[in-house]
């Protein structure tokens, strides 16, 4: 297990919590805390309150391939609320490009989605839009940024953190 972040000698419940749970859900579900904390992002608006990943049956393995790799790609099990659920099959292969991009690799190659009831998280508040200044300060603190997608990530990033705050007056 990877030592949990510490500052000043305390240590995040998070890092303890994900610690204890990782192992369970990899054994059980194949899935880790981090799937499942990204899952909205991954999801995109249109699924992110309608489904939740439960689980990855990856394929037996009994011995290596040829290519000398071993690793096929498993079966995500997405959960999906009502009609919505005919829709997300209809972008299923949108849905596995992202899943796949969140691990960086080709993890999974199918969905199978069953229809029952997803308990949405509760949600946070989405945060204020940032004034002219606020966004002219954070394009100055990312104009060193190359690749575009990182710089997008971090804009957002940004405008997540700064809109969070209170808006200063005066």
């Amino acid at each position: 297990m990877a030592k949990p972040f510490t500052r000043k000698g305390s240590v995040q419940i998070a890092e303890i919590a994900n610690g204890l749970i990782d192992p369970i859900l990899a054994r059980r579900a194949g899935i880790n805390t981090l799937l499942l904390g990204s899952w909205d992002e991954i999801a995109g608006e249109q699924f992110a309150g309608c489904s939740r990943p439960e689980r990855i049956r990856w394929p037996r393995q009994d011995a290596p391939d040829e290519t000398g790799g071993g690793f096929a790609p498993g079966v995500l099990t997405v959960a999906c609320e009502g009609a919505r659920a005919l829709f997300l099959m209809h972008q299923e292969a949108e849905m596995i490009a992202r899943v796949n991009g969140f691990f960086g690799f080709r993890a999974i190659s199918q969905i199978r989605i069953v229809q029952k009831a997803v308990q949405a998280p509760t949600r946070k508040p989405q945060p204020r839009p940032l004034d002219a200044g606020e966004k002219r300060r954070l394009d100055d603190m990312l104009q060193s940024v190359e690749d575009p997608k990182l710089r997008q990530a971090l804009e957002r990033l940004g405008a997540g953190v700064i809109g969070r705050r209170p808006k200063r007056t005066g």
